[in-house]
């Protein structure tokens, strides 16, 4: 079986996802979007592959925003339509924050800027404890999705709508994936000084990722194998 990552950046890796996946006998076939010394000016030409080409496709994220089409829209339109084929498809499609993103907008929702940005270990409450499971996930977002017509919402908190699951898509807004050598790439790539204007310490927040890395390994290959195991069989969505 094979598994497409789309990764936005040369820094963001699928991590603990991605461990579960080769667990689960998937081989990853890694699609870079955008190369390292494009980081600065990311309105680059890719080519996607074909969805059909593989069992599933999981679209990671990234750190522009989904509706700045003057920066992404050379590959973020493309990124769209690829989504939208692999659910017309059947294809199950697992969005990680911007990725999520992407998700909500292929299948008629919308983002935009949230009223405050969601940085480090962050409660979430789930309707489904079986699929996403409440409690502390690593957040880094400054924008929020507003859901599609047709998706479920099940999991959330104060601030936003946090995984929602479409046909056979699965959207959470945290990032599962997170470890420790993720995290310091984001800081040393200009993070510490992102989250240094809304008072969060850099190297408090990697030393509480050390802590909680174990626990939270265990939490994402558990995410992955609800997704595969209960969203990734279900029926289609309709097309929107």
């Amino acid at each position: 079986m094979r598994a497409l990552v789309i990764h936005h950046d040369h820094i963001t890796s699928p991590g603990a996802v991605g461990e579960r996946l080769v667990d689960r006998r998937y081989d990853l076939v890694m699609h870079q979007v955008v190369e390292a010394d494009r980081f600065g000016a990311p309105d680059v030409e890719t080519e996607f592959p074909q969805p059909t080409d593989f069992d599933v496709v999981v679209a990671m994220g990234a750190p522009w925003s989904a509706y700045d089409h003057v920066r992404i829209g050379s590959w973020v339109l493309p990124e769209l339509d690829l989504l939208r084929r692999a659910d017309e498809s059947g294809v199950p499609v697992l969005g990680v924050c911007f990725g999520g993103q992407l998700l909500a907008l292929a299948h008629g929702g919308a983002v935009a800027r949230s009223p405050a940005p969601e940085l480090g270990w962050t409660e979430v409450v789930s309707d489904d404890e079986t699929l996403v499971r409440s409690g502390p996930w690593f957040e880094w977002h400054y924008d929020r999705w507003h859901l599609p017509a047709a998706a479920t919402e099940i999991a959330r908190n104060s601030q936003s709508s946090q995984a929602f699951v479409l046909g056979r898509n699965l959207a959470v807004q945290f990032h599962p994936e997170m470890t420790p050598t993720i995290l310091a790439g984001w800081i040393d790539a200009g993070g510490a000084e992102d989250i240094a204007d809304f008072k969060v310490d850099a190297d408090a927040l990697l030393h509480e990722t050390w802590d909680r890395d174990a626990e939270n390994r265990i939490r994402a290959h558990r995410l992955v194998d609800g997704f595969l195991d209960r969203v990734a069989t279900r029926s289609a969505a309709p097309v929107a």
